[in-house]
């Protein structure tokens, strides 16, 4: 298993386990006073799961499993690769932290910070594209 296939899995491992810890604690909501950003988790629960865990788990297991591009580059570019984890990565973690303090605070800046996060995981999902899209190949 390639290296950057590695970091992709492990992470999304990580990404696994805060999934379900934001999912405790938005299940524990109505049971117990529990601090007023808990109540901005749903969306960060959600992206934990389907960009942390699955997105990532899929792009780590495509980079490894695909066909070869050539001989020279068999995974493609190594780069494009790297900068797909970086950017998804970044733009996931200030999705957790700025849903949730959005919720209690009226700083405009956390909407920003969202579009951002969303501006990165899509540049994310082109760099995938681009690094994969020679891949899928009848032979």
């Amino acid at each position: 298993m390639p290296p950057i296939t590695r970091l992709f899995v492990k992470t999304s491992l990580l990404y696994l386990v805060a999934a379900f810890g934001a999912g405790v604690l938005l299940a524990l909501r109505p049971l117990l006073p529990l601090p007023a950003f808990v109540a901005g988790l749903s969306p960060v629960y959600f992206h934990l799961f389907m960009v942390g865990w699955v997105m990532q788990i899929i792009v780590g297991v495509a980079y490894w499993m695909f066909p070869k591009w050539s001989k020279l580059l068999p995974r493609g570019h190594d780069g494009l690769a790297l900068a797909t984890y970086a950017l998804l990565n970044v733009g996931l973690l200030l999705r957790v932290i700025a849903e949730p303090a959005q919720t209690v605070s009226a700083w405009p800046g956390w909407g920003w910070l969202i579009v951002l996060a969303a501006t990165l995981q899509w540049l994310a999902g082109l760099a995938f594209i681009a690094n994969t899209w020679p891949r899928v190949k009848e032979k």
